[in-house]
């Protein structure tokens, strides 16, 4: 008797009353959204997942990082790279998932042309780690927690290019092989900004372990979004994945439009379901399209691959890598709020810094009282952006860059010539100090504060007397304005006192010493 065997596969969408509670949005009353994420993000190791190739960059030239096994040649065969998997054990911790004594790797197969074996590596059955949490505190929206389902290890695919004009498609078999860590969430999320929220924090996360770039530009984190809309009170909708997002604001922007295209669908067609359906985003529209239904997906025939055995993770070895576990970014944010009060005014400067560099945060040690840690570093990272740098590539070395914080901090330059000062070092690379270069550049600061060395008629403080008596000899009609009680006239005096000394005096003591001399006081 023959038997059919059916395979009820599992959705990613556990029973309703597992799910948080309802959420009202204005945007779309009376609907509840449900979105879950599976996340694919490039292990940061020089070399691939099961081959002693090295892993490519967008800008090697093509198929020049390729091993044997990569291209599926005959005979290969997978060698485990242990850095990888330390990599993604890092992560796990981080997102206390529960580590697993023993996992396995499995064949996924299907057939195209960026995938030269015919099935993919992965753990489908056995993974890594699972039951995780990820908290989520951002500013804008209040705190909430993610599930992760799962944590698995798996190799990259080729790159398939297609061109319209001769209607044909290149493979570029660097990226096949390259190890990934796909991260399955829990379907937690309520709406396309929590959505996005979660990515950022998990780049954050990422980042901080050194496990990922976490780069949805560079390809190095891209996201399969599951979206399902249904009424208030009403068991979950058909879910509906929208493939390969590889921007935060594209994924949001796919989800605005999903939610909008399955609720008008349901209000058109009473009593029916949304169809099952993998979707694809158009970057220029804003607007998901269908690749295929579920009903025509192929079944990927997973089996436990033959070559690669049980992947055993001793006590030990999990213990060591959560003892030397990097700073967690919420921990980082902490401590520098504790060392820098300053900064609680100021979070998505904090939110920059926390950034910088993939997650490594500016070298400073000094006290940012005035806050010019936030306003250098902005500086800093837009005149790199201009010349289309990177932080790690720029020329100043965490010393200097310390000691130009020092001169703001303690008035020795101001805010104005400390930006003027940063240009000149990234124009002119050097070792020389910040204060070297702005004695040479006449940037010192002026004081309005008396000192035993100001009857030299070159000190600061009196070239600074000579500048406000100067603006007020050149101005006589905005002076007597000012000593009839019109104060509006003095931004006037200080901005004629400021250009002339090139942003060397500081506005609030210009505008002191300017009252002060024509007062008399």
């Amino acid at each position: 008797m023959f038997v059919r065997r059916v395979v009820v596969r599992s959705c990613n969408f556990r029973h309703f009353h597992d799910l948080r509670a309802y959420k009202e949005d204005p945007r779309w009353p009376g609907w509840q959204v449900i979105v879950g994420i599976e996340t694919h993000a490039q292990i940061k190791s020089r070399r691939k997942l099961f081959s002693d190739s090295l892993t490519s960059h967008p800008d090697d030239p093509p198929n020049t990082k390729v091993s044997p096994f990569d291209a599926a040649f005959p005979g290969t065969l997978p060698k485990l790279n242990s850095k990888c998997v330390d990599l993604a054990l890092r992560t796990a911790i981080a997102l206390k998932c529960s580590v697993a004594s023993r996992c396995s790797f499995d064949r996924k197969h299907y057939f195209y042309s960026d995938l030269p074996s015919g099935y993919q590596i992965t753990q489908q059955y056995a993974p890594l780690a699972s039951n995780g949490e990820l908290e989520i505190k951002l500013q804008d929206i209040p705190s909430f927690k993610v599930r992760i389902k799962q944590i698995q290890l798996e190799q990259d695919t080729a790159k398939s290019t297609f061109h319209p004009r001769t209607s044909t498609s290149k493979i570029d078999l660097n990226r096949a092989g390259t190890g990934l860590m796909e991260i399955v969430s829990e379907p937690d999320l309520r709406s396309p900004e929590e959505a996005g929220a979660y990515v950022r924090t998990l780049q954050s996360v990422l980042r901080a372990m050194g496990s990922s770039d976490g780069n949805m530009e560079l390809g190095s984190l891209r996201c399969d979004v599951n979206v399902s809309v249904n009424k208030k009170g009403n068991p979950p909708g058909t879910r509906c994945e929208i493939k390969n997002l590889n921007s935060v604001r594209f994924m949001m922007a796919a989800i605005i439009h999903e939610i909008r295209r399955q609720s008008e669908f349901l209000l058109a067609n009473p009593g029916q379901s949304v169809p099952q359906e993998t979707r694809g985003f158009d970057e220029n529209t804003f607007e998901t399209f269908r690749l295929r239904s579920k009903e025509d997906a192929p079944d990927y025939r997973y089996m436990p691959d033959p070559n690669l055995g049980v992947l055993v993770l001793s006590k030990a070895r999990v213990e060591g890598i959560q003892r030397d576990l990097p700073a967690l970014p919420w921990e980082t944010r902490a401590r520098l709020l504790e060392k820098y009060p300053k900064l609680t005014s100021k979070e998505k400067s904090l939110d920059v810094l926390l950034n910088v560099d993939n997650g490594r945060e500016v070298g400073y040690d000094g006290e940012d009282s005035g806050g010019a840690i936030p306003v250098l570093t902005h500086e800093l990272l837009g005149q790199l952006a201009a010349r289309k740098e990177s932080f790690s590539a720029n020329p100043l070395t965490s010393e200097q860059f310390g000691e130009l914080i020092d001169l703001v901090q303690n008035g020795t330059i101001t805010g104005t010539s400390g930006k003027y000062i940063l240009r000149h070092m990234l124009s002119n690379p050097s070792s020389r100090r910040p204060r070297e270069i702005a004695t040479e550049l006449q940037l010192v600061a002026l004081s309005s504060t008396p000192s035993p060395t100001s009857a030299s008629s070159s000190s600061p403080t009196s070239e600074l007397h000579a500048l406000c008596k100067s603006a007020i000899a050149d101005l006589p009609s905005e002076v007597a304005a000012l000593r009839t009680g019109n104060k509006n006239v003095l931004n006037k005096i200080v901005g004629h006192v400021m250009r002339k000394s090139r942003g060397r005096a500081d506005a609030v003591a210009v505008k002191a010493l300017v009252e002060k001399i024509v007062t008399g006081e």
